[in-house]
């Protein structure tokens, strides 16, 4: 019956959002309160709540000082070389700037965290996606699409898999590398051909440019701009990444230095620093409301047990005769799986279950582990709604999250699938 109600839960937290029937605040808020009280545990949500919001508290933090330590940063300039520079590298056609998009997006991930390639590729990229009519979704998509397939040793779901199933990173890893290419050939593919539909939808097709010339101005408000401190500036937002990356200090501690730094070097007077923080406050304000909101919702899902209920019903109700087939199947619905459970339930509760029983026939659990990183909180998560990169992706490009999973969720699982087809051809998953 929990399994049920859990299953319910989601679904219509889903349609909901999706259909942009609701915010995605009160969906997220009042649809597992629902199912909580169908469940009969309507007497301990508050503490399912709280729990849920002290754990993505700091994540809500750092996500709130981060938009306005970049929004104060692209006030004073910073971002404006950037985007030059772009436009001299990669012109003004949509289609090379969709793949230098993947390319940006693909090379600050490699640090293996989403958060803060969001945070340097859309903001560094989102004035040029607007000066040349682009859309936003397009910026959001092909972003999430170079983040979610480049799955490293050390990044979140591997380290995971790992520990959960007791296996070393790299013998997880290292027969993925060819799928992994293979993925990121679908990615590049994928991103010329969103920067081609541009071309057309725009009339630019056949052209050899877009928009105006190179040297029309931005559309950032030069007044604010603070060209004699651009060196300083570049340095401390280069300390902040660094250390952020580095893990010697909380994410959420470095933004919010950051941000009063760059706000009392920049703008002395008090006046100027509230302007430029109700400047950028709207956006803080309805991204920390989304992510305690996210909280909540993962606090009743997991603390009511719903999301493992799910997990034992989906695993009890696999027939035998697919026993074998179980790597294989998880490879093609694992990204689908990441709207459903977050990465701890998934990982360390789910994936264990599903190696264990696949074992039973005679399937080496380290398939099951390469199965669910094809897509399980790696081309799934910047979409699902149970992390909080996608609320920041959807966030930074000023799009709808409906909006922004309706145009992404068939792009990347379509890469989740090209991959899964990859591992079959290279043996690395068995039929």
């Amino acid at each position: 019956m929990l399994a049920i109600i859990g299953m319910i839960t989601i679904v219509a937290l889903l349609a909901l959002i999706l259909s942009n029937r609701v915010s995605p605040i009160a969906a997220l808020i009042l649809v597992p309160l629902l199912g909580a009280l169908a469940a009969g545990l309507g007497g301990e949500v508050p503490g399912y709540v709280v729990s849920g919001i002290a754990k993505i508290a700091p994540v809500a933090g750092m996500f709130v000082f981060a938009i306005l330590f970049f929004g104060v940063m692209t006030d004073a300039g910073l971002l404006a070389p950037i985007v030059k520079g772009v436009l001299r590298m990669v012109g003004e056609r949509p289609t090379r700037i969709t793949v230098g998009t993947a390319l940006l997006a693909l090379l600050i991930h490699l640090d293996g965290s989403g958060a803060v390639c969001f945070l340097v590729t859309i903001p560094a990229l989102r004035p040029l996606y607007d000066r040349l009519g682009m859309d936003r979704r397009v910026l959001a998509c092909t972003a999430s699409l170079a983040a979610g397939v480049n799955f490293l040793p050390w990044t979140g779901p591997t380290l995971r898999a790992s520990a959960a199933l007791k296996i070393p990173v790299m013998t997880i890893f290292r027969p993925m590398i060819g799928i992994q290419i293979v993925g990121l050939v679908f990615v590049f593919v994928a991103a010329w051909w969103l920067g081609h539909r541009e071309e057309r939808r725009l009339g630019l097709a056949g052209s050899r440019t877009a928009g105006p010339s190179i040297a029309a101005p931005l559309e950032e408000s030069e007044v604010l701009h603070r060209p004699k401190l651009y060196w300083f500036n570049l340095l401390v937002t280069l300390l902040v990444l660094g250390t952020m990356i580095s893990g010697l200090v909380e994410p959420v501690v470095v933004f919010m230095i950051g941000t009063a730094v760059a706000l009392i070097v920049n703008y002395p007077s008090a006046e100027q620093q509230r302007e430029r923080i109700d400047a950028h406050a709207r956006a803080a304000l309805l991204m920390a409301g989304i992510l305690f909101a996210a909280g909540a919702f993962t606090g009743i899902m997991s603390g009511s047990g719903m999301i493992s209920a799910l997990a034992n019903a989906a695993v009890g109700a696999m027939p035998p005769a697919l026993g074998p087939r179980i790597p294989v199947l998880l490879g093609l619905t694992s990204m689908p799986l990441s709207l459903l459970f977050d990465p701890d339930s998934f990982y360390f509760g789910v994936l264990p279950v599903v190696a264990d029983v696949s074992a039973r026939f005679g399937v080496p659990q380290v398939q099951v582990a390469q199965a669910a990183l094809l897509g399980q909180m790696t081309t799934g998560f910047p979409v699902s709604p149970l992390t909080p990169a996608t609320f920041l992706v959807a966030g930074l490009s000023g799009i709808e999250l409906g909006s922004h999973q309706r145009f992404s969720i068939p792009w990347l699982l379509g890469a989740s699938v090209v991959m899964t087809m990859a591992a079959l051809v290279f043996g690395v998953l068995r039929v």
